[in-house]
């Protein structure tokens, strides 16, 4: 059971297209286990503004006043959950605020209320939350060394209170969703996610990221860039952020609903997200629907072809102009461990059929607007680009043999997968 919340409201404020400032967009307010939201009324009243009021997202929170009812089975707007912690930063915030009490403690301790207005101001999208209506406050810290970063992440899974300094240096990223370690940087103008080994990898999963998000790249996809460094003698892969743009010396930020938000489930609901309606939302409500069908089919495929099976509805995103929707870059390829050859990916891709396999893709393809031929076609690419790439990508990744043993037709193009 949730406990209860110091927290009874807070309010919301959103960064409109190309603004370096978040204006106030509304007010949360908990209701037992529930959060209702509504719109502010001076934000209702920037219709005839520049840059106008937008929705946060129309089909689920529509520019209206008053109390908007959360959608059927959700006890929170999917949009607005979409800008809460998932487990590492759950883990971040209850270590912040139970200390040792955190190693066993379930993340349901604590109210989501809590996690939004605890958590870090730099989270993914256009969102943050505050405790004032008048007054924005950034939840942020300085730039720390990523040796300090690690420290802080190894502390957080031991269960152990971090000092205040290592304290702040993850605090900052602890709005990001995920289940690994993770932590927020900036280097050179760029802003990353930086990922971690965890200390129970049972193989080097960092690596395995950036291999396939690399190959994702080589083939085609659009996938953000990555990059391998190294720190306190372990891996860390950096992930470029795609919802931060440069404004002179400032950031801008750019609106963000995940795939769980578009079907309107929430997690608990998340095993009826399927490809098959990702595709015909698509088709209805996305800008370039041909192209965006044909590269999410093309990202349903690689993640087959290179192990992926975590492809679940928060791994899905898309920006959010007020009106449209358009397909963010990939992100979170990477294949996971397994067992024997026989696998499932976490959406279904036609009907109830999610195994990872490119029959399955091909059967479904009619739903992308594809022929079999350009499916076909699609498969075969990308298979001759991880073959012809794989010695020089794992190269880069300074991969073992016996790791290259690990993945090579076990994650990487298994047989299972690619049984015609």
């Amino acid at each position: 059971m949730t406990s209860k919340s110091q927290y009874k409201e807070g309010y919301v404020w959103i960064w409109l297209p190309n603004e370096t400032k978040p204006v106030v967009a509304g007010k949360l307010e908990s209701e037992g286990d529930t959060l209702a939201f509504n719109y502010g009324k001076s934000y209702l009243e920037r219709i005839e503004d520049t840059p106008p009021a937008m929705s946060i997202y129309q089909p689920e929170l529509p520019l209206k006043s008053g109390i908007l009812p959360n959608l059927d089975g959700l006890k929170m707007p999917s949009c607005i959950r979409d800008s809460a912690p998932d487990a590492w930063g759950r883990r971040v915030i209850i270590n912040k605020k139970l200390g040792l009490k955190g190693a066993d403690t379930d993340t349901a301790s604590l109210d989501e209320l809590t996690y939004l207005l605890e958590s870090g101001s730099d989270r993914i999208g256009a969102l943050d939350f505050q405790q004032s209506p008048t007054e924005y406050v950034a939840r942020s810290a300085k730039n720390v060394s990523m040796e300090e970063l690690i420290q802080s992440a190894e502390r957080v899974e031991k269960g152990v209170p971090l000092t205040p300094e290592l304290d702040q240096a993850l605090y900052h990223g602890s709005s990001i969703g995920g289940a690994r370690p993770k932590a927020l940087i900036e280097e050179d103008g760029t802003k990353y996610i930086a990922k971690f080994s965890a200390t129970n990898d049972l193989y080097s999963v960092v690596k395995a990221e950036f291999i396939a998000m690399r190959l994702a790249k080589m083939a085609g996809i659009d996938v953000a860039p990555v990059k391998m460094v190294k720190a306190a003698n372990k891996d860390v892969v950096l992930i470029e952020r795609f919802d931060r743009m440069h404004k002179g010396k400032n950031w801008t930020r750019k609106s963000m609903v995940s795939a769980l938000t578009l079907f309107g489930l929430d997690d608990m609901m998340a095993r009826y997200a399927s490809y098959e309606t990702l595709a015909e939302i698509i088709r209805h409500r996305f800008t370039e629907p041909k192209n965006t069908l044909k590269e999410l089919f093309s990202r349903l495929l690689f993640n087959i072809l290179c192990g992926n099976t975590d492809d679940h509805a928060r791994n899905h995103a898309a920006f959010w102009d007020g009106k449209l929707l358009s397909l963010t870059p990939a992100y979170d390829i990477c294949p996971q461990g397994r067992a024997g050859n026989e696998a499932g990916q976490a959406m279904r891709i036609i009907g109830n059929n999610n195994l990872s396999q490119f029959k399955t893709c091909l059967s479904a393809a009619h739903n992308f607007l594809l022929s079999q031929d350009e499916a076909f076609g699609i498969f075969e690419h990308q298979k001759t680009v991880i073959e012809q790439n794989w010695q020089a990508v794992c190269d880069a990744a300074e991969l073992s043999e016996v790791e290259r043993n690990l993945f090579w037709r076990r994650q990487f193009l298994n047989p299972f997968s690619v049984e015609e």
